[in-house]
């Protein structure tokens, strides 16, 4: 009966939801609190995929957070007078953190489609050049008496265009294994040939290169355009909060007679004692990412991705060394679509390999 209900195309797919609904909470089978239910769960999904909503909670948070020092602290005028560079630096932090926010949410996380239209733009512009050279070659010659072959606007750009879908999967198919089958690595939904690290992205409803997560409180993807970007944010948010942290230690015993206020103090400095101790670990998290040349996503489903299955667990197969890793992270980024392919299998075991003492000497690992 179950699979008749899923199955029947009369019903639209929110009677369907109603209906696992009812079956999952006996408690909901009214149908005014079924309705309210599946509000709730249509709001929390819009919620989820919406970039207004976490990036206006965000900036509401930091406000309230410093707008109370401001007006609780009583020494905070005099320290302005005494201590400027201390007020001015963390008035610089607090506004460098929330423009570097900003900064990781409008970069693009590098979009799979992006890269076929830049792939296919700089093909298309070198099969142009190849061309143009061509029609050189043949006007020059016609003044010898060579026979001169003419291409019109229309020819010319069915030459450049081409199959530019068949180029892109070449160039990616080269990336994986050979005997590697297009299908398993063909997204089942954008219909596009992902390569190596890219993954789909059900929120975004797109495929990003060198994907690492869906950040809901960015309200974006963290893949290969913004990850630079994100692991700054994570770096200023920390030190913001730690800085935030100590001055509303020194606010308690300004306070110490009046409950109330005390209370208030106690319980936002509880919540921001939680924040900072999540995005410290955090931080820690996505530099061990970066040293190692690894994603979330390539830790937490190892297993389910088919190209990672047959490498041993404490290889990394794009890892390049500490200090390459490093490098081409913060600096080496010519262009947020360049794309790595998986190492052959004799890389592989020369990576799967013990450290000698001649590796350590020659810092193998760098």
């Amino acid at each position: 009966m179950t699979m008749m209900r899923f199955c029947c195309p009369s019903r639209d797919t929110s009677d369907l939801f109603s209906d696992q609904c009812s079956n999952w909470f006996p408690c909901l089978s009214d149908p005014g609190e079924e309705l309210c239910f599946v509000c709730v769960c249509v709001i929390l999904v819009a919620a989820r995929r919406s970039k207004l909503l976490p990036q206006l909670t965000s900036v509401m948070v930091h406000l309230v957070y410093i707008g109370f020092i401001f007006i609780f602290d009583t020494e905070f005028f005099e320290k302005l007078k005494t201590q400027p560079w201390y007020t001015l630096v963390y008035l610089l932090l607090f506004v460098a953190t929330l423009v570097q926010y900003f900064i990781t949410c409008g970069t693009s996380p590098g979009y799979v489609l992006d890269a076929m239209r830049d792939y296919a733009t700089a093909d298309a512009s070198l099969r142009a050049s190849e061309i143009s050279n061509e029609e050189n070659l043949l006007q020059g010659s016609s003044n010898n008496g060579a026979v001169v072959v003419t291409l019109n606007r229309d020819q010319l750009g069915e030459i450049v265009s081409g199959d530019n879908g068949m180029n892109w999967t070449n160039l990616v198919m080269d990336m994986y294994p050979p005997r590697t089958s297009v299908m398993t690595v063909t997204c089942s939904c954008c219909k596009v040939v992902q390569p190596p690290r890219a993954k789909h992205c059900h929120d975004c409803n797109n495929c990003v290169l060198r994907f690492d997560h869906h950040c809901t409180w960015l309200g974006t993807c963290i893949g290969q355009g913004n990850h630079c970007q994100f692991w700054w944010y994570l770096f200023e948010e920390t030190a913001l909060c730690i800085w935030t942290s100590m001055w509303y230690i020194e606010l308690l015993p300004d306070y110490i007679r009046e409950p109330w206020l005390i209370v208030i103090i106690i319980i936002m400095l509880a919540a921001l004692s939680i924040l900072t101790m999540f995005l410290l670990l955090l931080l820690i998290f996505h530099s061990y990412l970066i040293v190692t040349n690894q994603t979330t996503h390539e830790i937490l489903r190892r297993r389910r991705i088919p190209y990672m299955r047959p490498i041993p667990e404490r290889v990394y197969p794009f890892s390049k060394g500490i200090c390459k890793n490093l490098y081409r992270f913060c600096c080496g980024r010519m262009s947020i679509y360049s794309m790595e392919a998986l190492p052959s299998v004799a890389e592989v075991n020369q990576m799967s390999m013990p450290y000698s003492c001649f590796d350590v000497l020659s810092c193998r690992c760098c």
